[in-house]
């Protein structure tokens, strides 16, 4: 399991099954728990999404991004 935590500022895309799945944004705030069995933190990104109708940044799990392509 990877749980690498991307750096504040990095473009990512959503990979959930939400509503947001798709969109692109830029990672704002990285907020990392220790996870006491493993090394590797726990991490929740709070995202500026573009083409959502929310104008707030959300917050999303490790798990339900990705770095965005850069094509």
């Amino acid at each position: 399991m990877s749980n690498y935590a991307f750096p504040a500022g990095s473009r990512v895309r959503i990979v959930s099954y939400s509503p947001f799945r798709g969109l692109k944004g830029t990672i704002r705030t990285v907020d990392a728990i220790p996870h006491p069995d493993i090394d590797e933190p726990f991490c929740f990104y709070h995202i500026e999404l573009e083409g959502a109708h929310l104008k707030e940044p959300i917050w999303f799990q490790h798990d339900e991004v990705e770095i965005a392509s850069l094509n």
